[in-house]
C-alpha cells in the first residue's frame, strides 16, 4: 500500500482558512477529491492522510464528512482548541469517527514559540496519549528545541514533525535545524514527513537543494518513522503532483526496498492506524 500522508482540500465559500488570499493564485480555489482522485491513480497511490487547513471544529467536521464519502482518504487530522476546557469533550467525539486520527495545531502562525510548553495544554496532551491519537507538529526550526521540551514531557505521544520543519534549503543554513533534528530522533519516538520541501524553496528549486535535508532525515529517523507527504495543493505554488513523486523516489532511490516501501506507506499506515479505517 501506498499512501499520501499529508495533503489538504477546501472549499473557500466555508469561510474559516485565514490564512487564504487571492495572492496565492493557483491555490486560490476549491480542491475536492475528484481533483486529487486522478493524480492519485497516476502515482499509484492507494490511501491518504487529510490533514487541517483552518484552526477550526467546523474544518474537521467538513473533513470527516469528506472522508465518509471518499474511499481513498483513510484519515483525517484536524484541530482542536487544545486549550479550551471543552477540549477533551471534542475530542472524545470526533474519535467516535474512525477516520479521526489526531490534531495539528498551527504552531507556526502562533506568536509565543513556547507555546506547545504551556502547562494548560498538558491535559490535552495527555487525552491524546490516553485516547491514541497523534500530533502533527507544524513547527518551524525555531520550535524544534521547544518541541524536544514538550516531548519529555510526553514520551509516549505519537507524534510526527509536518515537513521536516520547514528547513531553510533555499538559503542552505541547516547546521542548527539539522541538530536539532538529530536529537529528537535520537531523544524522542518523533517521526517525520518528507514533504513541503520544495514550497520552501519555491519554484526554481533544484533536487541539490532538497539532498542534504532529505539524507539527514532519513539518516537519523530511519525509513521506519519516515513517511512520504505530498502537502498538495499547497505544493502547486513550487511544483506540481507528479513530479513530487516523482522526485520523492529519487530522494529514497539509494534505500533497499523494504525501506522504501515503509517510506512509500508502511510507516504512515502504522503511525495513523489506517487499517482503522479500512472499510
Amino acid at each position: 500500500m501506498r499512501i499520501d500522508a499529508h495533503h489538504h482540500l477546501w472549499t473557500l465559500s466555508r469561510g474559516d482558512y485565514g490564512w487564504m488570499s487571492p495572492d496565492l493564485g493557483p491555490i486560490y480555489r476549491d480542491f475536492a477529491p475528484a481533483d486529487l482522485a486522478p493524480l492519485l491513480k497516476e502515482a499509484g497511490i492507494d490511501k491518504t492522510i487529510l490533514v487541517q487547513a483552518a484552526d477550526t471544529v467546523a474544518e474537521t467536521d467538513f473533513m470527516l464528512s469528506l472522508a465518509d464519502d471518499t474511499p481513498f482518504i483513510a484519515g483525517v487530522v484536524g484541530w482542536v482548541d487544545m486549550a479550551a476546557p471543552y477540549a477533551i469533550a471534542t475530542l472524545d467525539r470526533l474519535a467516535r469517527n474512525p477516520h479521526f486520527k489526531g490534531i495539528r495545531p498551527m504552531i507556526q502562525e502562533i506568536a509565543d514559540d513556547e507555546w506547545m510548553l504551556r502547562p494548560e495544554l498538558d491535559r490535552a496532551f495527555d487525552a491524546l496519549v490516553a485516547m491514541e491519537l497523534s500530533f502533527d507538529a507544524l513547527v518551524l526550526p525555531r520550535h524544534l528545541p521547544h518541541l524536544l521540551r514538550r516531548l519529555d514531557r510526553h514520551p509516549d505521544l505519537a507524534c510526527v514533525i509536518d515537513h521536516a520543519a520547514k528547513p531553510a534549503l533555499a538559503t542552505g543554513d541547516l547546521a542548527q535545524w539539522g541538530r536539532d533534528m538529530a536529537r529528537l530522533a535520537r531523544d524522542t519516538g518523533a517521526f517525520c514527513k518528507l514533504s513541503g520541501l520544495v514550497t520552501e524553496i519555491g519554484p526554481d528549486w533544484a533536487l541539490s537543494q532538497l539532498a542534504p535535508a532529505s539524507e539527514l532525515v532519513l539518516a537519523e529517523f530511519g525509513a521506519g518513522r519516515v513517511m512520504f507527504g505530498s502537502d498538495w495543493p499547497v505544493l502547486n505554488l513550487a511544483s506540481d503532483y507528479r513530479t513530487w513523486v516523482a522526485t520523492a523516489d529519487t530522494l529514497v532511490a539509494s534505500l533497499p526496498e523494504d525501506q522504501r516501501a515503509l517510506v512509500w506507506g508502511r510507516t504512515a499506515a502504522a503511525f495513523y492506524r489506517v487499517a482503522d479505517a479500512a472499510p
